[in-house]
């Protein structure tokens, strides 16, 4: 298994780092890359699990033949129970053992390196702030998000969704602002930037950032990252209705 290069993060920072590689690698396989990893898990294969990597690549292989080896284990044997299971439920029971897998990963570092309580503390208060990975998978995180943003009035978020898409493609994408604006408007555009900072991308969980390009689904409502579901401004152009991996799976099911 190829653990994705010899690299051991000493600080909580850098655990904190790895951990998010590695979160966004298994987020891709059990949502935008999910028929790639449904494939690979193939039950007449021998125990197959799910690892994630710094870089956030995934890959599915046999585990670790190191006895014992150098990083906690992901789950052994996902792909036997793959058939057994409707695939959302076998997806999201994945999805809680990758959970697992992460924290088991992310304090193992911290036991090695010596963390003490405060930076222990530290790192969970880091970790918590992100959705698990089940939460994505399951649609949990989106709820969650939209229930947020269900407080500010309906008025205000068509504002700051209209403020953050593209003339040319207003209902389907969402770009960086230009740094050109009037004084006059300084005003409003603090308020939609405290707006924006609290939009999560549907995939990954984290906040807006005014220089990262996003992307809406025209049937869940939820923005994503164009990264994270793989989508460029230019590819964006010439959409013209966007579904994310969520939507789009849930219509191939039924």
């Amino acid at each position: 298994m190829d653990t994705g290069g010899a690299y051991n993060p000493r600080t909580v920072e850098e655990v904190f780092r790895d951990f998010k590689g590695r979160r966004a690698g298994m987020i891709k396989a059990l949502t935008s890359d999910v028929h790639e990893f449904y494939r690979l898990c193939d039950p007449e294969k021998e125990n197959l699990c799910l690892y994630g990597h710094p870089n956030e690549n995934w890959e599915v292989n046999l585990p670790a033949e190191e006895v014992p080896p150098e990083l906690p284990e992901p789950v052994l044997g996902i792909n036997f129970a793959r058939d057994g299971m409707q695939e959302k439920d076998w997806l999201s029971l994945v999805a809680v053992h990758s959970d697992a897998w992460l924290l088991a990963v992310a304090f193992f570092f911290g036991a090695r390196f010596g963390f003490d309580k405060a930076d222990r503390k530290r790192l969970f208060n880091m970790v918590n702030e992100l959705p698990t990975i089940f939460e994505v998978v399951a649609g949990t995180a989106k709820k969650q998000s939209k229930d947020k943003s269900s407080v500010s009035n309906n008025s205000s978020n068509r504002s700051k969704s209209n403020s953050k898409r593209g003339s040319e493609s207003r209902a389907k994408y969402l770009k960086a602002e230009e740094p050109e604006e009037e004084e006059e408007e300084e005003g409003v555009e603090e308020e939609d930037e405290d707006e924006q900072g609290e939009t999560q991308c549907g995939a990954c969980g984290e906040s807006y950032a005014a220089d990262e390009f996003w992307i809406c689904c025209d049937l869940c409502e939820m923005w994503f990252h164009g990264k994270c579901v793989k989508i460029t401004p230019a590819r964006a152009e010439h959409i013209k209705q966007y579904k994310c991996p969520s939507c789009s799976n849930k219509r191939a099911r039924s």
